[in-house]
């Protein structure tokens, strides 16, 4: 399976560890992030990594990888000390990564992307594109991944960017393999199809580092976990030996009673009725209502169109045929600005793409929404006062980690970005929201949280249109599901009839 990338051979290790972390302390301007923990991988396992945001998890894994310099600690790979400077010095030693946030570079192809600076060269010392699409090839074959080598990366889902991390750091052929959050953007069966490939790496003794807040994915595939919380180890054990509410207990130190505090609120007029909206390849026909105080859930396999209409609705690619009304009266989504201007907010998917402004502080990233339409005083004048208290309202509902607000948000963890742009719309006080994968990154903790504050909007009478690829998420907070099918509506569930065998049904039909 792994001969794409003949050149890179594993070498034999009889040792109980094939990497190991101890007392590793790593700070940022602010905060400790890492203090003094541990982690010790076994060969041929899957090692899960657990803990709320801002626990220190990727900071770790960074270190590993060589994006960070530990302050101090040591780092022991196939029983000897191993000084990583950089990630060539990770990867020319053994480990690769995949990180939480994909690191694709949209102009290039897929093939070039995956063997960038490992290309293959020609008799005249140029890149020889042809046997790099053929190595691509043979590499997808191995992965039973369908994606065309040639094809430029800027023109795939986010789902697909996925998949072609997943195959880059496979194709280094690496002893210990970090998947960071590896199915956060993928449906449920791309990730039986991740789990198979993980199964062939450990069957070939690949240590695997396993990041991710999905119990349910825990327990299938992890033979160990290890929980770190507020930047502390906390404890290792086999994953057959623990129940999930005994993780959710190390990781947060209390009890999450329940995850879905989903309460019937009162549902009012029509505020959003969409008829026939349509985008040439992209969707057709798509008709619903959304009410005052409803949650009206959107599941759908990747491609079914989902995001593509929230964009539309928002503005950022409009539809070309259709009609959408609000409280009655006939509007065309021509730009962001003029939803916003009609009492609309959109969590968009990608929160590095279309999110977050990294190299802006937390403040300004919360405030970026606000500042195109309100808290602007008769003068002309930001209301800064104002919006910074309302700002540190939220970020604390909602438990940021943060030293401050000053802080960039390129320093904190990509759950605690998710949080920010949570709160940048709930600032514009919306009268519909659109979220589009709201917890995707976030631990257990803050995703009960934002549940409840969903549930909160909607009995203030938000209208709440909700994108989720977890179907225990859609199920457990709509009122109602409308489900996608290759860019068309393929039904409609009411919530005391859906489960997860109708959504699946309607959803591959």
């Amino acid at each position: 399976m792994l001969d794409a990338n003949p050149a890179s051979a594993r070498s034999p290790y009889d040792g109980e560890y094939i990497l190991e972390v101890d007392n590793v302390r790593k700070e940022f301007p602010g905060v400790v992030a890492l203090d003094n923990v541990q982690l010790k991988i076994r060969p041929g396992t899957v090692h899960a990594l657990m803990g709320e945001n801002g626990a220190g998890k990727s900071t770790l894994m960074k270190i590993i990888a060589g994006v960070y310099i530990p302050d101090r600690g040591e780092v022991r790979f196939a029983g000897k000390p191993i000084d990583i400077k950089g990630p060539i010095d990770a990867l020319n030693s053994g480990i690769a990564m995949i990180h939480q946030e994909l690191n694709l570079m949209n102009t290039m192809t897929v093939a070039e992307n995956i063997w960038i600076r490992r290309e293959p060269k020609n008799a005249f010392g140029l890149v020889d594109h042809a046997q790099m699409n053929r190595q691509t090839q043979d590499l997808f074959d191995s992965l039973n991944i369908r994606l065309e080598p040639k094809g430029l990366v800027g023109d795939l889902t986010v789902a697909q960017k996925q998949m072609v991390e997943i195959a880059k750091a496979v194709s280094y052929n690496s002893d210990v393999l970090i998947m960071d959050e590896p199915t956060s953007a993928i449906t449920e069966s791309e990730v039986e199809h991740l789990f198979a490939i993980i199964r062939d790496l450990r069957s070939r003794g690949v240590g695997i580092v396993y990041i991710t807040h999905k119990m349910n994915e825990l327990f299938e595939i992890a033979d160990e976990l290890t929980v770190f919380r507020d930047g502390k180890y906390i404890d290792t054990v086999p994953a057959s030996d623990v129940t999930r509410d005994d993780i959710i207990r190390m990781m947060v130190g209390r009890e999450i009673t329940e995850m879905f505090p989903k309460v019937d609120c009162p549902i009012g007029d029509v505020i959003l009725d969409v008829q026939n909206l349509s985008l040439p390849g992209v969707f057709h026909d798509v008709s619903f209502k959304l009410r005052r105080g409803e949650i009206l859930g959107v599941a759908g396999l990747v491609g079914s169109g989902r995001s593509n209409v929230a964009e539309a609705l928002f503005g950022v690619k409009p539809a070309e045929t259709g009609d959408i009304f609000i409280d009655g009266e006939h509007v065309v989504m021509s730009s962001p600005q003029v939803a916003m201007g009609h009492g609309l907010a959109f969590l968009t998917e990608d929160r590095k793409e279309t999110g977050c402004f990294l190299i802006l502080d937390c403040l300004e990233n919360i405030q970026m929404a606000l500042l195109t339409r309100e808290k602007v005083n008769g003068l002309g004048f930001v209301q800064q006062a104002e919006i910074t208290k309302l700002a540190e309202e939220y970020a604390a509902k909602l438990r940021v980690k943060t030293p401050n607000l000053h802080e960039r948000v390129e320093n904190l963890s990509g759950g605690n970005q998710q949080k920010l742009l949570i709160a940048r719309w709930l600032l514009t006080n919306p009268k519909i929201l659109i979220l589009d994968e709201p917890t995707r990154g976030i631990d257990v903790g803050a995703k009960a949280e934002i549940h409840r504050l969903i549930t909160q909007l909607a009995g203030q009478g938000v209208a709440v249109l909700m994108i989720s690829s977890e179907l225990p998420e859609v199920l457990g907070m709509s009122d109602r599901i409308m489900v996608m099918h290759e860019g068309h509506v393929s039904g409609f569930l009411d919530r005391s009839e859906a489960d997860q065998v109708r959504v699946m049904e309607l959803a591959a039909k």
